[in-house]
């Protein structure tokens, strides 16, 4: 199969969004919010306990959680801001997928994925979010469903995906 697409903003945002759900930092979607609740429960702790609060750590716990609050949802964007740049810079990637796996072309890079290192994916969507088969699923593919020219072709690479790799 093959796909010719020019990759998006939101498709990396989307990319980072199933990496940060599967990956490693997975856990950051749960220790953050507890954090920012924790921060916050502080807060109201120091300013109805006895003696009043100060304004240092009042300050500092409420920075904290603003900061905990605030990271999670916005940790794809950022990354997603400091990684398009390069991806943009690459134009029109070329992406091939058969049994033996994924390869992306592009004018300055070629890269492929056996499926033994893709081993896992998800599917969004728009997308289809190929990951490494580590825990840390550094490894991250994207292959986007409007790249097909005839919508029949995104069930047949559903297909593919489900005989080569786990779908999360």
């Amino acid at each position: 199969m093959e796909l010719v697409y020019t990759p998006t903003r939101e498709d990396l945002v989307d990319a980072v969004r199933v990496q940060l759900r599967y990956g490693l930092f997975r856990w950051l979607r749960w220790v953050l919010p507890a954090a920012a609740v924790l921060a916050f429960l502080t807060v109201g702790l120091m300013l109805t306990g006895p003696g009043g609060a100060e304004t240092g750590p009042l300050a500092l716990m409420v920075s904290l959680g603003l900061v905990a609050a605030v990271l999670v949802p916005a940790m794809p964007r950022l990354v997603a801001r400091l990684m398009f740049p390069m991806i943009e810079r690459q134009g029109e990637h070329r992406a091939s997928v058969d049994e033996t796996g994924v390869r992306w072309v592009t004018g300055q890079s070629e890269v492929v994925g056996r499926w033994q290192l893709m081993a896992r994916y998800a599917e969004t969507p728009t997308q289809f979010v190929l990951l490494s088969a580590d825990k840390s699923g550094a490894g991250v593919g994207a292959l986007p469903k409007r790249a097909f020219a005839d919508p029949a072709d995104v069930d047949r690479l559903r297909t593919l995906l489900d005989r080569n790799a786990a779908r999360v």
